[in-house]
């Protein structure tokens, strides 16, 4: 070998580079129609065997060719950042924690689309006919930092990943952090077809109004909150995480909503299949997992111990270690902040639930349930954390199930009265027990919270209006009551009564799910408004509070064994899954929201109820002693008041039988969007959702008797 040659950098101590000279390599980059005019004008680094660099910008069809370069492969990058001013680009770059390394290549991919509708890649690309070498390659094959891009796909193609790897053990080029791109050999014309960067997100209205697609949506939403974050390795991770758990949020966002994969599995349980809607958009419009990368943030390196951040500890929160045992995730998008809070899970949650005493609710008025407030304080600090990072006047959307939507509803009122910062908060809680008092209620009026509630689920009736106690008192007398009822009794009435303050009180408009039957003898609901709590209590709570007496333990028992009414899987979803579908055929058939033999069934309900109302008064009457007028009046009253607002009810049902729908009824603030119709046809692929009778019955589920509807009736209630 010549002097000359061993004058060039080496491979390594052991290697040299060929010093000759002369060879010459071209590239296209195409989207998958086979255009090159999406990435025309894109600054290039091309590296060969020397370390030696040839920058340059492809044309306008997307071609480059570069000449004269040393013998052997060169790599291939396109690592300019974007310089533009569009916006969420801009913002994201330079926003103030986790800034993002977005290139201009990865903008342009951006706004390039699919050409199979499910995002898989195609055959035949018509490029490929002029390629000597043909690679279906993504935007992290060719740039430095991909900790927040998507992880690959599958391809028939790859680009040769093993070149890239063999050529940087070597020692390829002069010594640097991180060697990125793609192999081209040398004499050769290579064609790469670049992966369109696009997303799916759960579509989510943003209006105050009530819709169908966000009580279908945000049930799936708060069911996900149950399954752990998913991120592997949970803590402390050193280099990358992934997030193989499915289902769990990380897995959806992270992994398959990134990648552009319909996901329909939010419990690990599920069997049924009930997919969420969801938009097609550019990729950095998803709602987004924060990247992991040591190299970019000092705040994700390992050596800062139990301060370290990582994906989980900024969406997750999860206070197991420290009693409450709360648990809930957060996202967020241009445009929404996703709040979704767990239910009851564990023994520590039912005595969180159990714990009906009344606390102040220091960040606004009125009283709270201790056990909530407390799991609220718990996860408080967390979400302010994270709205502080990265609210940017986005609509925050909080969800939640059971004990999880009493936190919420804790917690939206909490964020609502920030003065540092103005939240816009839009609530949907499912199945929330009673979470404040009258005054709580009171003041926060101004929160828009649609409560969600199944006829017979039981936990919408409790704390009831006159608890106010720890459960240190009253869980013995509940135990106690069934080996002696005569002690057990008296300890659970004196443990339950409240003494002075305001009654518990539900915050919200209702939204009710009330069951009915159809011809064919399939169970549905229909979703209604009735303004009275007679239908969620029917009147037994008013009038055993001003009776002094408890409620019988048959109807107590009666309402557990129909606790799967409270169920997301086999309750709430699948009858938020028929509102939807059902409203969806009532749009296009232009018809009313309830049919008359619908209105007749209900109707008849609510007249069976009035009717037994009036009966209790009547045996109340008979009950008065002699010569003691006042006896009874109080129950009278309120016996008579419930019969009042029971009349009030009739009428908004009847209201229903002229109403007509429109698209905003069902979707919300995405009504008029372009993406609505790709969204929805997107959505009737699936064959679980290709419902064709005008009236949307509740799927059956696959477990012998769960999710069925019982009749509605005063003694159901406890």
């Amino acid at each position: 070998m010549n002097q000359e040659a061993w004058k060039q950098p080496f491979f390594s101590s052991k290697m040299p580079a060929c010093p000759l000279k002369g060879h010459w390599a071209s590239v296209c980059l195409v989207d998958e129609t086979g255009s090159g005019k999406a990435y025309g004008g894109l600054v290039y680094t091309i590296q060969d065997t020397t370390g030696r660099r040839y920058n340059g910008r492809l044309n306008g069809e997307g071609y480059a060719k570069v000449e004269g370069f040393y013998c052997g492969p060169v790599i291939l990058s396109l690592d300019a950042q974007y310089s533009g001013d569009e916006e969420p680009y801009s913002k994201l770059i330079k926003r103030k924690t986790y800034p993002l390394p977005i290139t201009e290549l990865q903008a342009r991919a951006e706004h390039t689309r699919f050409s199979a509708a499910d995002g898989q890649r195609i055959e035949g690309n018509p490029a490929q006919r002029q390629a000597d070498r043909f690679y279906q390659v993504e935007v992290r094959d060719l740039v430095r930092h991909i900790a927040h891009l998507p992880p690959f796909a599958s391809a028939t193609y790859h680009p040769p990943r093993h070149a890239l790897k063999m050529m940087a053990e070597l020692g390829f080029g002069p010594p640097q952090p991180a060697l990125s791109g793609v192999v081209l050999f040398p004499n050769l014309h290579t064609v790469l077809e670049v992966r369109p960067l696009r997303a799916l997100r759960p579509m989510l209205s943003t209006d105050d109004q009530f819709c169908a697609l966000n009580l279908y949506q945000l049930a799936l939403m708060s069911t996900l909150s149950y399954c752990d974050f998913g991120q592997q390795p949970p803590k402390p991770p050193v280099e990358h995480v992934s997030f193989p758990l499915d289902p769990s949020a990380g897995n959806l966002f992270a992994e398959k909503l990134s990648g552009f994969q319909e996901a329909w599995k939010v419990d690990r349980d599920q069997a049924q299949r009930f997919y969420p809607l969801y938009e097609e958009v550019p990729y950095s419009q998803r709602f987004e997992i924060l990247p992991f990368d040591p190299e970019l943030y000092p705040q994700n390196r390992p050596q800062l111990g139990e301060k370290q951040e990582h994906p989980a500890s900024l969406h997750f929160f999860d206070d197991e270690a420290f009693g409450t045992d709360t648990q809930a995730f957060i996202s967020h998008h241009n445009e929404v902040i996703l709040i979704a809070v767990r239910g009851t899970a564990s023994g520590a949650d039912a005595l969180r639930d159990a714990n009906a005493h009344q606390v102040p609710f220091t960040e606004g008025v009125g009283k709270a349930h201790e056990g909530f407030y407390q799991a609220y304080r718990a996860m408080r600090d967390f979400v302010l954390y994270y709205l502080d990072q990265f609210h940017s006047g986005q609509r925050i959307v909080i969800c939640g199930h059971s004990l999880g939507g009493a936190i919420a509803l804790l917690l939206a009122e909490g964020l609502r009265r920030v003065t540092r910062v103005k939240y816009n908060i839009l609530l949907y809680t499912y199945g929330a027990p009673r979470a404040a008092d009258s005054e709580f209620t009171d003041g926060a009026s101004a929160l828009i919270h649609h409560r969600i509630v199944n006829h017979n689920d039981p936990v919408p009736s409790v704390p009831a209006t006159w608890m106010n106690t720890t459960a240190k008192l009253w869980v013995p007398g509940a135990v106690t009551l069934f080996a002696a009822p005569g002690a057990g009794g008296l300890l659970f009435a004196a443990g339950l009564v409240r003494v002075g303050g305001n009654p518990y009180q539900h915050h919200g408009e209702q939204q009710h799910f009330m069951p009915i039957k159809l011809p064919d003898g399939t169970h549905s609901s229909v979703l209604w408004t009735p303004g009275c709590e007679s239908i969620l209590e029917a009147g037994c709570n008013r009038m055993l509070q001003l009776h002094g007496d408890m409620p019988e333990r048959a109807n107590l028992l009666k309402q557990l064994f129909q606790a799967s009414q409270h169920f997301m899987t086999a309750s709430y979803i699948p009858a938020a899954w028929a509102t939807l579908r059902r409203w969806q055929q009532t749009v296009e058939c232009q018809g009313p929201l309830i049919t008359a033999r619908e209105f007749e069934l209900i109707d008849l309900a609510l007249d069976t109820m009035t009717q037994q109302l009036r009966d209790k008064n009547r045996e109340l009457e008979r009950r008065r002693p002699p010569n003691q007028r006042d006896y009874g009046h109080a129950h009278n009253q309120a016996l008579n008041a419930e019969v009042d607002r029971l009349r009030s009810s009739r009428r908004r049902l009847e209201s229903l039988r002229w109403r007509r729908l429109d698209v905003r009824d069902v979707y919300g603030s995405h009504a008029h969007s372009t993406g609505l119709q790709p969204s929805v046809k997107r959505w009737l692929r699936h064959r679980e959702n290709r419902k064709l009778a005008q009236i949307a019955s509740i799927p059956a589920p696959l477990q012998d008797g769960a999710g069925r509807v019982q009749p509605l009736d005063i003694d159901s209630i406890v």
